[in-house]
């Protein structure tokens, strides 16, 4: 359990912060750059939550909100290149089962979505819209941690959640827009 008494510490007055194994590094370094993004992530989806209805949609996406703190504590979290990254009663890492559950529930979702014929653009429905914006926000998440994973040993079941997350909100979208029958196809060149 977490509990904070003081919000403010003044240890990061010098712009470095600390990770979980007690370590300093810079505000700036690429770790927290992808830790960053992922808690811009996890805003964005709360923001989107507050357009979406549907109380059994809400609960998903709560999961996946708890899963991303847990993703920002797994990048908090140093590694060694060639480890298993496997978790413990002091490290929260990212597992297989919170990967292959997003793909079921991309499954789920595809299968009542007709094959695209286009690329489609963001919009549509307001929750749809919102989503797709969460999408983007998870795509430049996920290259920053690829970014982060080129200089430092990242946990690979971090990099493929939110790779896997980025598909889902894609799915998730189409399924909001009337399972893709609202969707706004892009018309290549239409504006010439």
């Amino acid at each position: 359990m977490v509990k904070l008494n003081k919000i403010y510490t003044k240890t990061g007055d010098d712009g470095t912060t600390g990770l979980v194994d007690g370590s300093r590094i810079g505000k700036n370094d690429p770790r927290m750059s992808a830790i960053g993004d992922i808690d811009e992530l996890n805003s964005a989806l709360g923001v989107a939550i507050c357009a979406i209805s549907d109380s059994d949609l809400i609960a998903k996406l709560r999961v996946i909100q708890n899963d991303l703190f847990d993703l920002g504590a797994d990048l908090a979290t140093p590694g060694e290149k060639g480890s298993d990254f496997a978790p413990s009663e002091m490290e929260l890492r990212i597992i297989s089962s919170q990967v292959e559950r997003l793909e079921e529930e991309i499954d789920q979702l595809n299968g009542d979505l007709d094959p695209l014929t286009s690329f489609i653009l963001p919009g549509g429905s307001e929750a749809a819209a919102a989503i797709h914006l969460v999408r983007a926000v998870t795509r430049r998440a996920e290259r920053t941690a690829v970014d982060a994973a080129q200089n430092m040993a990242i946990n690979p079941l971090a990099l493929a959640y939110i790779n896997r997350l980025s598909d889902y909100l894609f799915v998730l979208g189409r399924a909001l827009n009337d399972d893709g029958k609202s969707d706004i196809l892009w018309v290549p060149g239409a504006s010439r």
